[in-house]
């Protein structure tokens, strides 16, 4: 699934086309993908003007400037197609701009969403309502996860997951940050002691703020928009290296946590 580092990429790369444009062309191609697309959503973004793409969490946030902004999550294989020679069987939403330019998004497992929402309301939306604090903002802190951790007996990497708690974190860069402060993520949020918070808060926003200059990392069908794939797969010290060397001498271990594969080092982790 695409985390916050891939949506922010996508957003930037999807700037420097829609950015300031006029949508001429506005084109569901079906009625529905995880949930229904707006019935109305055509009528009200054909001939509207982009004025902004922004993100929170793992949404995707287009403003115009008829005050509507379409919301777009990508699910697990969602991924915007920019000037594709020609529109596929999954290429669910066709934009075409005043100057011709062709955005399509591509979603086959039909996880990801789509909602039209009054701009100036879109922070009272229960499911934005429900985020925590952005990581890469300063409303994120040692603070913040003190509080949430208090008397906790949960492990470290479910909590950090939870998108209550901080908004947009996922498995890979969970498991990274975790790796770069020397947290086991099977570790009892509320045992971790309060010094060890602030390296953490720190090594998330390293590894997210590195993810994002990499262009995200590239699992199963998530490209940027422009086609490429990103990199940041090359930089894993621990995601996806089971049985491999850690850069301490020990094999890198895998366990199923929630369902979803956690991967660490049992030397350097504590």
């Amino acid at each position: 699934m695409p985390e916050l580092p891939e949506v922010e990429t996508t957003v930037r790369g999807l700037a420097t086309v829609l950015d300031g444009e006029v949508l001429a062309r506005v084109e569901p191609r079906r009625a529905d993908l995880r949930r229904p697309i707006p019935p109305d959503l055509r009528q009200r973004l054909t001939g509207a003007r982009i004025t902004g793409l922004r993100r929170r969490a793992k949404y995707g946030m287009i403003d115009t400037d008829r005050g509507d902004t379409l919301v777009f999550h990508l699910g697990m294989s969602g991924r915007w197609r920019v000037d594709p020679a020609e529109i596929e069987k999954h290429d669910h939403l066709i934009l075409e701009t005043a100057t011709g330019r062709l955005l399509a998004l591509n979603d086959h497992r039909r996880f990801g969403s789509l909602d039209l929402m009054k701009s100036d309301m879109i922070a009272d939306w229960p499911t934005f309502r429900a985020l925590g604090p952005e990581p890469l903002s300063d409303a994120f802190s040692a603070k913040v996860l003190q509080a949430a951790f208090e008397g906790r007996n949960a492990p470290i990497k479910s909590l950090l997951l939870d998108q209550r708690i901080v908004a947009g974190l996922g498995n890979i860069y969970v498991c990274e940050a975790l790796f770069m402060a020397r947290i086991k993520p099977h570790k009892p949020a509320g045992q971790v002691a309060t010094a060890r918070l602030k390296p953490l808060v720190q090594a998330i926003k390293n590894v997210l703020a590195s993810a994002i200059e990499a262009g995200g990392s590239t699992l199963r069908d998530y490209a940027r928009p422009d086609g490429e794939l990103g990199y940041f797969f090359k930089q894993w010290r621990v995601y996806g290296r089971e049985g491999e060397t850690c850069q301490c001498g020990q094999p890198v271990l895998r366990r199923i946590d929630g369902g979803r594969s956690t991967f660490y080092c049992a030397k350097c982790q504590r």
